[in-house]
C-alpha cells in the first residue's frame, strides 16, 4: 500500500483547528525500532477528523511508524491507534515537524464520539466558522500548502520508481485508486497507432486482453480524442456510452470519471478509466481533483511513450500537432460543439462555421481536419478579409506560373476565413467553380473538403443589404456550425485562463504561474467582447506584467495598460437581444427590450447586487426596478399575441 496516496488523502481531508484553550489533553506514543513505544513529551495536537489527525512535535518520524494516542476531553477519554502518512516542516526557522496520522478503521467510531462531543462545546461563531471553511474550503491556496503539493509528489515520485517491474507497479496503482476513490474497476488505457485502438496495459478486475476498441468510441474514446476528462452517470448523462464490453462481461457500468495521459511532449497517448463510484451515483468534484493528479504520476510513467506512425488514423501522432489544435473548456456548450465535430468531420459537403471575433473558428475548422478521414492531407486557410482580393483571387484560380490553390490541395480541407469580404463578383465566379468542381479552362477534378467562416449574419446580408451571393449563400448553407461567443459558456473561463497561462509561461521559459482567486472572480464577471482571443491576449499580457510573481493579483500593474477594462465591458449588438430587429414591435417596446438586456447584464457585472448596478448606471434604485417592470410587460404581450396566432 502506498503511504504516499495515504498521504494525499489526508492532505485533502477537512481537518478542525485544536485551539489552545479548548482543554483538550493529548498522550501520544510511538513504536521505536525495537518494537516498544515510547513517549513523545512534546506532541501538541494540531487538529482532528474522524480519519485522522495532526501533531506537532521536534522528534523525527518515519513516514509508517505505528502511533498509539490517549484523547481527553472532559469526562470523554478514548484510546486509538493509527500510524503516519505524513510529514512536513511546521515552521521554516523551526526545528519542528507536522506529522499526519490516518486512525485504524476499527478506533474511528471512537473518533465520532469525540468529535460529537468536542464540536458540540463550539459557540455559535465558531461552529459557523468550521461550517463556512468546510463548505468554501479551497485546495492548494497557501503558498505553504503549494509546498505540500510538491512534497506529495516528490513522495509520489520515490513510489514510482521504487518499483522494478512496471506491470506490479501499474496493478498496485490500479488497487490503491480504486480504494481511494470507492471504485469497483479501474484501467489504463494507451492507444496502439498500428491498429488504431485503445488497448489496455493494466486493468482490475477483469482480463486486460478483452480491453481493445477504436480510439473513437465511447467515454475512454472521447476523452482521448478531446483531451478533455469526464465525470459520467451513465444512467443521465446523454453521451455516447459504449456498453459492448458490458454485454460482453455481464458488468453494469453506471458512473465513469476518465482522464487523459499525456508524455513527454504534451501528446494525449491514452486514458485512465475508473468505473462505478460505490453507494453514489456519480463521482465527486473531490475525485475529479484526485484523479487529475493520479494522471500526471501515470504521464510520469508513460513519459517516453511516443506512438508514431505515418498510415495511422490517429491524427496527432501521424503529424506534429500540439495540444494548440485542442477545444478547450467543459461547459455543456462547449460538449455540444465536440458531439459536431464527431458528426461533421468525415463528411465531404462544405462547412460553414459562424461565431462572433475571437470565438475560435479558424481554430475549429483545424481541429475538424485533424480529426477527419482528410487530416493526413494538406489544411490551407484562404484569408478574405483586409487582403488585396485580386492576389487572393488569382491564387484560388492560378496563374500561369503558379497552380490554383485548390488544385494542390486534392484530398485536403481549404478555409475560407471570413467569406463575407469577399466581393461579389468574386463570390460568383467562385460558386460556380465550386458547384462544377472544376476550374474553367482545367481538366483536374477538385476535391477538397471547403469550409468557410463568417462573424456576420450571411443571411441577413444577402437577404437585406443584397452584398453576398444568393447562389453562393445556399451552397453554404448545407451544414452550418455556430460557435458559442465566450460569454454564454462562462464555464469554460477557469479551464482556458489555465492553459494559456501554462503555454505563455512555457513561452516565455518561466515557471507555471496561477491567478488569485480573487482575478479569477473578476476574470469570470468579465463579458469578453473579444471573446477567446481577448482573453488569450489577457494572459499574455499577465505573464508580461508579472515576470517575478507566481501568483498573480492584479489586473493592472504600474501604468501599464490593464489586462482586461472592466469598465467597458460590452453587450454584443443587437442580433442577441430577443425582438430587437423584428420590425413589427413599436419602437419604444424594442427600446424597452434593449434596456432590460442592458440592465441584467449590468445587475451581473455587480454580482447581482441591482443597487450598485442602477449607481453605474446612473439611475435609481426604483427607475431599475420600474424599467424591468416595462420590459416584462413587453415581452408578456409580445407571448400573448404569439399564442393568439397560433390558436388561430
Amino acid at each position: 500500500m502506498f503511504t504516499s496516496f495515504e498521504e494525499f488523502k489526508f492532505f485533502q481531508s477537512f481537518r478542525i483547528p485544536v485551539e489552545a484553550n479548548d482543554d483538550v489533553r493529548c498522550m501520544i506514543e510511538y513504536e521505536n525500532e525495537f518494537g516498544k513505544f515510547e513517549f513523545i513529551k512534546d506532541a501538541k495536537l494540531e487538529d482532528v477528523s474522524v480519519t485522522g489527525i495532526g501533531f506537532i512535535t521536534g522528534a523525527r518520524l518515519s513516514v509508517g511508524t505505528n502511533i498509539r494516542m490517549s484523547i481527553n476531553f472532559k469526562r470523554l477519554r478514548i484510546d486509538i491507534e493509527g500510524h503516519v502518512v505524513r510529514s512536513f516542516g511546521y515552521e521554516i526557522e523551526e526545528d519542528i515537524m507536522l506529522y499526519g496520522i490516518e486512525i485504524d478503521s476499527e478506533d474511528q467510531q471512537n473518533m465520532r464520539r469525540f468529535l460529537e462531543q468536542y464540536t458540540s462545546s463550539f459557540s455559535p461563531d465558531r461552529a459557523r466558522e468550521c461550517l463556512t471553511n468546510l463548505a468554501l474550503s479551497e485546495r492548494y491556496k497557501k503558498a505553504t500548502e503549494s509546498i505540500e503539493v510538491f512534497s506529495l509528489m516528490l513522495s509520489l515520485f520515490k513510489d514510482i520508481t521504487s518499483f522494478g517491474s512496471q506491470e506490479t507497479f501499474l496493478k498496485s496503482m490500479l488497487e490503491e485508486i480504486t480504494r481511494i476513490l470507492n471504485s469497483q474497476r479501474a484501467s489504463i488505457f494507451l492507444i496502439n497507432p498500428q491498429t488504431n485502438e485503445l488497448e489496455a496495459v493494466s486493468a482490475l478486475g477483469i482480463d486486460k486482453e478483452i480491453l481493445k476498441f477504436d480510439y473513437r468510441k465511447g467515454i475512454a474514446g472521447s476523452v482521448f480524442t478531446t483531451g478533455v476528462a469526464l465525470n459520467i452517470d451513465c444512467k443521465t448523462d446523454k453521451v455516447r456510452f459504449n456498453d459492448h464490453f458490458d454485454e460482453k462481461t455481464g458488468f453494469e457500468t453506471k458512473s465513469i470519471l476518465c482522464h487523459p495521459i499525456t508524455n513527454r511532449e504534451d501528446k494525449v497517448i491514452g486514458v485512465i478509466e475508473v468505473l462505478n463510484k460505490r453507494n453514489e451515483d456519480r463521482f465527486t468534484m473531490e475525485d475529479e481533483k484526485t484523479m487529475k493528479v493520479l494522471s500526471l504520476i501515470f504521464s510520469s510513467v508513460f513519459h517516453n511513450y511516443n506512438p508514431i506512425s505515418e498510415k495511422s488514423m490517429i491524427r496527432r501522432f501521424s503529424t506534429p500537432y500540439d495540444r494548440e489544435h485542442a477545444y478547450i473548456g467543459r461547459s455543456p456548450q462547449t460538449n455540444e460543439m465536440r458531439r459536431a465535430i464527431l458528426k461533421l468531420k468525415d463528411l465531404d459537403t462544405c462547412l460553414t462555421i459562424q461565431g462572433e471575433t475571437g470565438t475560435g473558428k479558424r481554430l475549429m475548422a483545424q481541429i475538424i481536419h485533424n480529426e477527419g478521414k482528410r487530416g493526413l492531407n494538406n489544411f490551407e486557410i484562404l484569408n478574405c478579409k483586409g487582403v488585396d482580393h485580386q492576389e487572393l483571387w488569382k491564387k484560388i484560380v492560378g496563374t500561369g506560373n503558379e497552380d490554383s490553390v485548390l488544385e494542390q490541395n486534392i484530398g485536403g480541407t481549404i478555409v475560407f476565413h471570413e467569406i463575407a469580404s469577399l466581393p461579389l463578383k468574386y463570390q460568383e465566379k467562385l460558386f460556380h467553380i465550386l458547384k462544377n468542381r472544376r476550374i474553367e479552362g482545367s481538366k483536374i477534378s477538385l476535391d477538397s473538403r471547403v469550409i468557410f467562416t463568417s462573424s456576420v449574419d450571411l443571411t441577413k446580408l444577402a437577404n437585406e443589404e443584397g452584398e453576398f451571393n444568393l447562389e453562393l449563400l445556399d451552397y453554404l448553407s448545407t451544414s452550418v456550425l455556430n460557435v458559442v461567443p465566450l460569454r454564454k459558456r462562462a464555464q469554460d473561463i477557469d479551464d482556458l485562463l489555465s492553459y494559456f497561462l501554462r503555454k505563455e509561461c512555457r513561452k516565455q521559459g518561466l515557471l507555471l504561474k496561477e491567478f488569485s482567486d480573487e482575478i479569477k472572480e473578476e476574470l469570470r464577471a468579465y463579458d469578453w467582447p473579444g471573446n477567446i482571443s481577448e482573453l488569450q491576449k489577457a494572459v499574455e499580457k499577465a505573464v508580461l506584467y508579472n515576470p517575478k510573481a507566481h501568483v498573480i493579483t492584479k489586473l493592472k500593474t504600474g501604468g501599464a495598460t490593464p489586462i482586461v477594462d472592466m469598465s467597458k465591458a460590452s453587450i454584443k449588438g443587437l442580433d442577441n437581444i430577443p425582438f430587437a430587429r423584428d420590425y413589427n414591435i413599436p419602437l419604444k417596446d424594442r427600446v424597452a427590450l434593449v434596456e432590460r438586456e442592458m440592465i441584467l447584464a449590468e445587475i451581473k457585472r455587480n454580482g447581482g447586487n441591482k443597487s450598485k448596478a442602477a449607481k453605474e448606471m446612473g439611475i435609481s434604485r426604483e427607475a431599475l426596478r420600474k424599467k424591468l417592470l416595462i420590459s416584462d410587460t413587453v415581452l408578456e404581450d409580445i407571448q400573448k399575441d404569439k399564442d393568439e396566432k397560433s390558436a388561430a
